[in-house]
């Protein structure tokens, strides 16, 4: 009986093959035949099947399941952020290998690396275009703020920050920006608050607007006043219409003023600024500035309505003198009718050739 039971196998199943497209040999050389070749810098399909220690097990259809390291879940992981919150289990998305097979035949894979090159790609197009876009402050430093851009750090320098310092309190705040440098070689983004706002600005301002204004320094040649993050020059020709000995006596920095825009260069953000226009009385600005700046609107109306009345005043002038002109033609084509202008040339000629 014991040697009954150990050769004692079992019922006997017989599996028929009858009826089936194909037979266990070829299903066997069909996995045989099946390619599990997967490359280091593939882009792959795949699902995220599982969350574990240190990040999360994928299948991209491989003999093993890839796994996918926390550091490589996202481009960007805001501080707090769990695996969970940025990769969704049985979601299909990219991948991209990053390693070859381990002893185990497991890959490692990366979705902050894809991500890496579509921001990029973004970046550049966002600079052909060269126009504003606003960014995110997510960190401070000694040399200015970082800002994130389509998931990548950007620099802010400090000096291209408009009316803000670098502190802690600019953490969290939406900033309108433009590209100073991009160089996805070096890995190396700059932007400028300043000409975006520089540029928004100047979209809104004309030639004889009034804008008020911080003298910023003075020079021997005038002064420098902020508008608004930009810096207009205040030349010492167009402070009064008297002459200026001593420009210190008549601005000081600090010191809040109102001025005309005579001239302005869009593409650069300079804008040439004026206070004699806004002078009642030649020298105002030498002896009651503060009269001055509270008349400034009052007396850039009166301005605006003599320079165009002597616009007019020109072109009646001009006009005028063209009528004149037609007049003097028209009397020595009269004088003249009848005569070939050319007959004493043709003469001449003759006489030569003879």
């Amino acid at each position: 009986f014991d040697r009954l039971k150990k050769n004692y196998k079992g019922p006997q199943v017989v599996v028929s093959s009858e009826g089936l497209d194909f037979s266990y040999d070829d299903f066997a050389d069909a996995v045989a035949n099946t390619d599990y070749s997967f490359n280091r810098n593939d882009v792959v399909k795949g699902t995220v099947v599982q969350y574990e220690n240190g990040g999360c097990v994928v299948d991209i259809g491989a003999k093993s399941s890839a796994f996918l390291p926390t550091q490589e879940s996202s481009l960007f992981m805001p501080q707090g952020a769990t695996l969970e919150s940025l990769v969704d289990l049985d979601t299909e998305m990219d991948f991209q290998i990053i390693s070859e097979e381990d002893e185990n035949g497991q890959l490692l894979v990366s979705v902050r690396r894809i991500q890496y090159r579509q921001a990029w790609e973004k970046v550049i197009a966002q600079q052909t275009e060269d126009e504003v876009f606003e960014a995110e402050v997510v960190a401070v430093n000694r040399g200015g703020a970082i800002c994130l851009v389509e998931g990548l750090r950007a620099f802010l320098p400090g000096s291209h920050l408009t009316g803000q310092l670098p502190t802690e309190d600019l953490i969290g705040q939406t900033l309108a920006l433009k590209f100073l440098e991009v160089n996805q070689e070096d890995n190396k983004l700059v932007v400028s608050n300043r000409r975006a706002v520089v540029e928004q600005q100047m979209s809104n301002l004309s030639r004889g607007d009034i804008i008020g204004g911080v003298v910023k320094a003075l020079k021997p040649y005038g002064a420098f006043v902020e508008v608004g993050g930009m810096s207009g020059l205040l030349h010492i020709s167009q402070i009064s219409y008297d002459r200026i000995e001593d420009l210190e006596k008549v601005l000081q920095p600090g010191q809040q003023v109102k001025c005309m825009i005579i001239d302005h260069d869009k593409v650069n953000g300079r804008i040439a600024l004026s206070t004699k226009t806004l002078e009642p009385e030649p020298g105002d600005m030498l002896t009651d500035s503060a009269k001055v700046f509270e008349l400034a609107e009052e007396t850039a109306k009166k301005y605006h309505e003599r320079m165009e009345a002597e616009r007019k005043a020109r072109e009646e002038a001009t006009k005028d003198i063209v009528m004149g002109l037609g007049d003097s033609l028209a009397d020595l084509t009269s004088d003249d009718e009848g005569e070939d202008p050319l007959a004493d040339v043709s003469d001449n000629l003759d006489s030569l050739l003879s």
